[in-house]
């Protein structure tokens, strides 16, 4: 598995993705906002994917960055490939490339009410990576509760040096 900055051949795999998800974040596949994030986020290099061998994307991340904040727009990872470091890999190359530390790290996923927040994985990935539950924040476009999670990063918690292709 590798992860690269993403171009705009991505999208229809990045579309893929986000039809795997839509029952959890709400509608991103047909909606012209969510198309447009994803062509600004390319045409600012602020998009990763990570892909193997296979024809179908491994998984995607918006980011975005507001030094000393930073914000995981999206993050996004296959149904088949989950649990297996994808999530990691995307969060660590998302790290290495964009974030100055010290700083601070924002993602807002489900609250902890919300049906995705168990069988999605996404509250329990978050902490894994160190990020602690924060304040919560306006619900999601289909209508679940959010949370902001938040971590530190300074130079001794930032990932190892990833090389971008």
């Amino acid at each position: 598995m590798s992860v690269r900055l993403a171009r705009p051949e991505d999208v229809p795999g990045l579309l893929r993705l986000a039809a795997q998800v839509e029952h959890w974040f709400g509608p991103m596949v047909d909606e012209p906002g969510f198309h447009d994030a994803l062509h600004a986020h390319i045409r600012d290099s602020m998009a990763l994917v990570a892909e193997s061998s296979g024809p179908d994307l491994l998984g995607g991340l918006l980011f975005g960055a507001e030094p000393p904040v930073y914000h995981v727009h999206w993050c996004v990872v296959s149904a088949q490939a989950r649990g297996t470091g994808v999530g990691r890999s995307l969060m660590d190359a998302a790290v290495d490339a964009y974030v100055r530390t010290p700083g601070t790290l924002e993602v807002v996923t489900f609250g902890p009410d919300h049906p995705g927040a168990v069988t999605s994985g996404a509250r329990a990935f978050y902490e894994r990576l160190g990020f602690t539950p924060a304040e919560a924040t306006d619900p999601g476009p289909e209508g679940g509760s959010r949370q902001i999670y938040r971590r530190p990063v300074t130079a001794s918690t930032a990932s190892p040096e990833i090389t971008l292709l």
